[in-house]
């Protein structure tokens, strides 16, 4: 008898010492425009964050090409698509991720992670964060603080007659979540990335299947941001229809009263996640971020 409590006291010992740490999942993260994956002042540093508060943890830093210069220039040109399989590439060939992984996206990172998880169900994407992805894409020049002012309006014009011709959507990364609320049915004619991945074409079950089986889908937006515009697409708000100064929540929309990406089932099933936080676009303490992101979903 007191051979099987030994035995039983073994065993349990080994589930809270050993079991509970191999739950500790990886981290797969992808940085912002105009950023690279191992800068040491920004994915560099995140990285070691998120190692020194969870001792043992793997982290990948998604490269988008064969150097950091070309990774730099390839989140402004090279095509989405081409982005993505590379990205899943990089994820399926890592064997340390074969058992699923959290992911933490910077920016239109983050909406990228989002394209990645709705377009390939394995390894299994947990966790999704999105650091101040524009998930109903952008409206807006960066650092332009008012709709109103003359330069940016006359760059979003010029932008507005561009962006959905096939050349700028297959040359330009930005163009193509470029969402125009005052032209809704070109931005869905032109767009080849928002308007697909967010179903407004076509409703692609598999996007829905595959978004679907995440535990948490965290958006984070920036109370001050002036960089994504308007802020709140960080949180999948968008423009009311027919016009450009108020936005609505994205359960007033039509993605989500039609569920068009399974979003209000996810909603209902306390899926969804949304944070806010001081500051400008990806402006934030370490503190913050310990408590709210590592401490709740990394651990």
């Amino acid at each position: 008898m007191k051979i099987i409590t030994f035995l039983c006291v073994l065993s349990l010992i080994g589930f809270v010492f050993g079991e509970n740490k191999t739950d500790i999942k990886p981290v797969v993260i992808w940085h912002g425009m105009g950023d690279s994956c191992c800068f040491p002042f920004s994915m560099g540093r995140i990285k070691k964050l998120i190692e020194r508060e969870v001792p043992g943890i793997y982290v990948l830093s998604l490269q988008i090409g064969d150097s950091i210069p070309s990774d730099v220039e390839n989140g402004y040109f090279m095509l989405v698509k081409k982005q993505l399989e590379i990205a899943h590439d990089l994820i399926v060939n890592d064997p340390k991720l074969k058992n699923g992984f959290n992911s933490l996206g910077f920016s239109q990172g983050g909406l990228f992670l989002r394209a990645l998880a709705q377009k390939y169900s394995s390894p299994a994407m947990y966790n999704l964060i999105s650091m101040g992805g524009p998930q109903q894409g952008v409206y807006g020049i960066p650092n332009c603080g008012s709709v109103a002012h003359e330069t940016c309006n006359y760059i979003r014009k010029l932008l507005n007659y561009a962006a959905y011709k096939s050349w700028v959507q297959n040359y330009l990364v930005q163009a193509t979540y470029w969402h125009d609320p005052l032209n809704e049915k070109e931005y869905r004619k032109g767009s080849i990335f928002l308007a697909d991945i967010n179903n407004e074409n076509v409703v692609n079950q598999t996007y829905i299947n595959n978004l679907q089986k995440l535990n948490k889908f965290v958006m984070v937006r920036f109370e001050n941001d002036t960089t994504v515009q308007p802020r709140d697409t960080e949180w999948f708000y968008w423009y009311k229809p027919g016009q450009a100064v108020e936005v609505q929540k994205l359960q007033d929309t039509y993605l989500y009263e039609e569920d068009r990406l399974g979003l209000k089932y996810m909603d209902e099933q306390k899926k969804l996640v949304f944070l806010e936080t001081p500051g400008d676009h990806l402006q934030f303490t370490d503190d913050w971020f310990v408590e709210n992101i590592i401490n709740k979903y990394f651990k």
